[in-house]
């Protein structure tokens, strides 16, 4: 409702900085972009040369266009302001500007998450720390572009969840997979084998549960790029886990950046997405690197779950 033009807009500006970043994917080992640098991004981890180069490419396009008013990015420890010291404007984007980048050295499928509020201060005022740490429930727009066989572009704006595909030959997404939905049955599981001793106790009992099940069998896939593992979930029924550790009881993946954005897209396609207390999209975030566990997929595998 009320629209302007500009959301369609920033999703267009999205768009595009995707089709850049996908080229640079397809021929990193040919331009010499694979592999680390020698710096370390605010989570502690080696920055790789294509985290780089997206992180730059999407700040760079979306600081173009006139619909953004502040960007926060997982690769920057503070968000950046947008034309005129983020007085103009009507939104803020958080983005995670290539997830999965563990895997860009061999060739595994990598990624894009992006999620977008409604500035709460006026226009003409400058953007604050609140402006970014909204809960995923006040989200506008919520997206993924995953970089593998084909590239999609997913996303809703809160009415039902649709795929493009790109098609290289044009250079345009096509809509491709209209109104995406978690099948009703699913029977995969994803998660990092090699945590699920420190895992907690429930989560031990689901996946010993899901091992045990004859009917139907259940398969383990686990890709370790959020967004390849989210996408066949999504397509085949399934579930994703990564939980609280022993030790490191916030988990891993970060709030604003990853979770908020999959947990939107989860439940207008029809899931459930839940850290350790509860919804995720009820979460309201402290700072803008927040982690959390987190458990997203089909509705009946995360009823069965929670009832571990």
């Amino acid at each position: 409702p009320f629209v302007s033009g500009q959301l369609t807009r920033l999703l267009t500006d999205i768009a595009i900085a995707a089709k850049i970043v996908n080229h640079q994917v397809n021929r990193a080992g040919l331009a010499g972009i694979l592999g680390g640098t020698d710096r370390v991004n605010v989570q502690d981890e080696q920055q790789q040369k294509l985290d780089v180069f997206a992180d730059r490419t999407f700040l760079r396009m979306l600081s173009a266009g006139k619909s953004v008013a502040g960007i926060g990015s997982e690769e920057r420890e503070e968000f950046v302001l947008c034309g005129n010291e983020g007085r103009n404007g009507k939104y803020v984007v958080l983005i995670d500007p290539l997830d999965g980048s563990s895997n860009i050295d061999v060739n595994v499928s990598i990624g894009t998450i992006f999620s977008i509020h409604r500035r709460t201060t006026p226009l003409g005022e400058p953007l604050v720390d609140h402006d970014f740490l909204q809960p995923g429930s006040h989200q506008v727009a919520a997206g993924y572009i995953l970089y593998g066989s084909s590239t999609m572009l997913v996303y809703t704006t809160g009415t039902g969840v649709n795929g493009f595909t790109l098609d290289p030959a044009v250079g345009e997404f096509f809509l491709s997979h209209p109104s995406m939905s978690f099948p009703e049955r699913g029977a995969t599981y994803s998660i990092n084998d090699a945590l699920l001793a420190r895992a907690t106790a429930p989560t031990q009992t689901f996946i010993a549960g899901c091992r045990e099940a004859s009917e139907p069998p259940f398969r383990a896939r686990y890709i370790g790029s959020l967004v390849s593992d989210f996408h066949r979930n999504l397509i085949h029924g399934g579930i994703y886990l990564y939980p609280s550790l022993e030790g490191k009881p916030e988990g891993k993946l970060r709030l604003l950046y990853e979770c908020a954005p999959l947990a939107f897209i989860a439940e207008q396609a029809g899931g459930l997405a839940e850290d350790d207390t509860g919804r995720i999209l009820d979460r309201v975030p402290t700072n803008l690197h927040e982690r959390v566990p987190f458990y997203v997929g089909s509705r009946h595998l995360m009823h069965a779950l929670n009832a571990c």
